[in-house]
């Protein structure tokens, strides 16, 4: 088995709770990381035998265009379409991060980590 990670993938986005953050948005930061079988692709050197990291760029970024009041619900959509779209993958660690949010105080970063095994 193998690891394929994808760090910072950043995003302006808009999710939350209050109206404001509905219509004025946000900067986002997404690390998503995937267990699958890299034994075949590390031989052959085709892309078709692996996962695409490309495909799971492309699944983050169409995620979060679409707007959630919850960094869990998110976090969820993303796991489910990687696990539908990708069956080789057989696990997902997401982590959703809302940077500067507006929580009263000075915090860099909010974030809402979620991991799931293919069932």
């Amino acid at each position: 088995m193998g690891v394929i990670k994808l760090k910072n993938i950043r995003t302006f986005s808009y999710h939350g709770c209050l109206v404001e953050e509905g219509k004025i948005g946000s900067d986002y930061s997404v690390d998503l990381e995937i267990k699958t079988d890299l034994r075949k692709s590390s031989f052959s050197d085709e892309l078709a035998d692996t996962v695409d990291y490309v495909h799971l760029n492309t699944i983050v970024v169409e995620e979060m265009a679409i707007r959630s009041k919850l960094l869990e619900h998110v976090a969820q959509r993303i796991i489910a379409r990687v696990f539908h779209e990708i069956p080789a993958v057989s696990r997902i660690i997401v982590a959703v991060s809302k940077l500067n949010p507006p929580i009263g105080g000075d915090v860099e970063a909010v974030t809402v980590q979620i991991e799931e095994y293919r069932s």
